[in-house]
């Protein structure tokens, strides 16, 4: 799903913005699953289809890469890349611990290329105008975050088992659309530098095991076997900002009828703000007046709307897809030294916010206990 985004998102790129950027070239699609790679080679129009990302680093007609396989694996691909001259945008989170992390932004900082991480929400034209009201003052200083990440894909029991559900605590939702949620508030609000009040819940304990190669959260062929799930279902806390502002967070899996459940509601000073990705192109925003909040539609006077959709006029509506091909093109921007959008999110900042996730898994396994993020 995630990598079929990307692929999307590079066909699109040339599509929006400016039209004084380089040629992009549409070169490999690289899968273990022959097939998946054929097919998104086929759709997104890639000349060629490999089985090892190896092929990758190696290629010497190919510059930049997306990274989206199972966290775990994050690393191994970002350091080789990096070391082989490509430009690289990593799929959140960052990596699968602290320590793998630090050795990602090790190799970026040895590395002369762009290594960035895909914060993709940052892009919401939406959550974007929300963050320029922040930065104009009107709304006042933050007071609450209060976010959700709520999602049904792990619902169904006979979901069967993949790399999701396995890792330990933290790799679950936590990791999956946790990262997302924490990247939004501080994107809002600034860092994160306490939590507490953790609290983890696995609610479908075991799956099944498939009988062959899986794609995305749909049912397969299945054994018979079972295996255990190793990470949460459902994961809650509360957070403390830098500025003193606090958050209160919930992830789930397993929200029933909630397929895309992200949002937030932003409270201030002086007013307030609110979106749901179910309604990616609206928001919800008050002022001073305190007359209640109105609904706005994303147009052409916020960002990333104006010459980044084929139909940029107010109210009429984009999608998630849009957010990835509006990353794609900042990335593929910041390597061509073009200033127009804001660069991606470094390593480094996905690292700050593994550091942030690793201090919820601490509290809870301290009975909700206060922990400082490093």
């Amino acid at each position: 799903m995630a990598g079929r985004a990307h692929a999307a998102a590079y066909r699109a790129a040339s599509t929006v913005f400016g039209l004084d950027r380089p040629e992009i070239r549409l070169v490999a699609v690289a899968d273990v699953n022959t097939a998946l790679a054929e097919d998104v080679r086929r759709r997104y129009g890639f000349a060629r289809a490999e089985a090892d990302w190896r092929a990758l680093a190696a290629a010497e007609d190919i510059d930049a890469v997306s990274v989206v396989v199972a966290n775990e694996l994050h690393r191994e691909l970002v350091e080789t890349l990096l070391a082989a001259g490509k430009h690289v945008l990593c799929e959140k989170p960052l990596a699968s611990s602290v320590a793998d992390g630090q050795a990602m932004v090790a190799a970026a900082r040895r590395s002369d290329r762009v290594a960035a991480i895909g914060y993709t929400y940052r892009r919401s034209p939406a959550v974007s105008a929300i963050r320029d009201e922040l930065a104009s003052g009107r709304l006042g200083e933050p007071v609450h975050f209060a976010g959700r990440a709520w999602y049904d894909y792990a619902l169904d029991p006979l979901t069967p088992m993949s790399w999701r559900y396995r890792g330990g605590a933290g790799t679950g939702i936590l990791a999956d659309t946790g990262s997302h949620l924490v990247d939004l508030a501080e994107y809002l609000c600034g860092p994160v530098r306490e939590v507490r009040g953790a609290v983890f819940a696995t609610v479908v304990p075991e799956r099944p095991v498939p009988a062959g190669p899986t794609v995305g959260h749909v049912r397969a062929e299945l054994t018979g076997e079972r295996s255990a799930v190793e990470n949460e279902d459902l994961a809650t806390f509360t957070a403390r900002f830098a500025g003193g502002a606090v958050g209160t967070f919930s992830a789930s899996r397993v929200a029933h009828a909630l397929p895309d459940g992200l949002g937030f509601d932003l409270f201030c000073g002086n007013g307030s703000a609110a979106f749901d990705l179910q309604r990616a192109s609206e928001f919800a925003i008050s002022g001073p007046a305190g007359e209640g909040r109105r609904q706005v539609f994303a147009g052409p006077r916020h960002p990333y709307v104006h010459n980044g959709l084929a139909v940029d006029s107010p109210g009429a509506g984009h999608g998630t897809g849009d957010m990835f091909t509006f990353q794609a093109r900042a990335f593929l921007d910041e390597i061509a030294g073009l200033k127009e959008l804001p660069p991606c999110a470094s390593l480094a900042d996905g690292l700050h916010g593994l550091r942030v996730l690793a201090a919820v898994v601490e509290s809870a396994r301290r009975d909700g206990g206060a922990v400082e993020v490093a």
